[in-house]
């Protein structure tokens, strides 16, 4: 396989399955001498820029600690820390940025902006959240998957809730180019769009994937080896949006009646963060709202898996390295 130097991270689209199954494999290696406490500082004389325009706990500490295990400084910029798009364009913000820094994180908003980033800085660009993908998260998981199954061919992989967005259709790409069967459990409307969908099938065909979609959690769920679910309401969205997620979605929140339809040793899986109790102040506003105790999953399903949801939490960090290390030019 050729050298990944020089590559941005927009999508997984944009990746073979070979090249998603190197940066996982990097991703291990790094894990495993993070643990053993062996010394991987390879990229001393680098720099790069954190853009947050939507904030992240695990995003960003994911990048600041990956980038220090590599020797990398790093600049973190919060919404009210960069001009970009307000008082300065986005192609004059990457210029400025690509002269300074050898590789540019954005997290926000639309696509567009960090393709337009990626067009402009000269360097490496690493999407952390768009409002249509999240390929960053989609590694972690895979990771996570391989770890405990040993494997990711031929696994069944559910997706419950709103498959609308970013994870959704991530998630899609992701088992779709590398084997997994998906399937989509959510209403009607809440589908990944045709166009992505018919895209995934195609990259299912070669991997020995499936995608299809349901709208019964009971049928969806049965013999999954992996069921995944997100929040309702993304970041950024108006407070109308709660009443209606929570009407629409709540017949396919992930509880233990339903894991118990999964195969013996399914696992649970979440991005976080997670509304499974009421120790949050959204949580605890929609639960006096709604009379709610949990949204998405219960509680009882989140901590009997909380082993699986922590440690695909922890991956980020070590998938996130293997994507900046193979970028700036790794070499094994």
């Amino acid at each position: 396989m050729k050298s990944l130097k020089g590559r941005h991270l927009l999508s997984l689209r944009d990746y073979t399955a070979d090249e998603i199954i190197y940066l996982l494999d990097l991703a291990a290696k790094f894990k495993k001498m993070k643990k053993e406490g062996v010394a991987h500082d390879v990229f001393k004389t680098k720099n790069i820029a954190l853009i947050f325009e939507k904030t992240s706990t695990r995003t960003r500490c994911a990048f600041e600690v990956a980038a220090h295990d590599l020797g990398m400084g790093s600049t973190y910029l919060d919404p009210k820390g960069s001009q970009i798009g307000k008082k300065e364009s986005i192609a004059d913000t990457a210029q400025v940025l690509g002269r300074m820094y050898d590789g540019i994180e954005y997290r926000g908003f639309g696509q567009k902006i960090v393709e337009e980033l990626a067009q402009y800085a000269g360097v490496p660009v690493w999407n952390g959240l768009t409002n249509e993908f999240h390929p960053t998260q989609i590694l972690a998981d895979m990771l996570t998957i391989r770890e405990t199954f040993g494997k990711l061919k031929g696994l069944k992989f559910v997706y419950m809730g709103d498959a609308r967005y970013n994870m959704g259709d991530s998630l899609m790409i992701g088992c779709s180019k590398l084997g997994l069967d998906f399937v989509a459990c959510a209403p009607e409307g809440y589908f990944p769009n045709e166009e992505l969908t018919e895209e995934c099938k195609e990259w299912a065909s070669l991997s020995g994937g499936s995608v299809t979609f349901s709208s019964d959690p009971k049928e969806a769920v049965k013999g999954a080896d992996i069921v995944y679910t997100d929040v309702w309401v993304s970041m950024g969205e108006s407070d109308d949006i709660w009443e209606e997620r929570i009407r629409v979605l709540s017949p396919y929140k992930v509880t233990m009646e339903l894991m118990k339809l999964a195969s013996d040793d399914a696992i649970f899986l979440h991005c976080l963060p997670s509304f499974h109790d009421l120790k949050t102040e959204i949580g605890a506003e929609m639960g006096k709202r709604f009379g709610i105790e949990d949204m998405e999953v219960t509680d009882e399903v989140f901590n009997h898996y909380s082993d699986s949801i922590f440690e695909e939490a922890e991956n980020r960090m070590h998938t996130i390295k293997a994507v900046m290390a193979a970028t700036l030019g790794y070499e094994d």
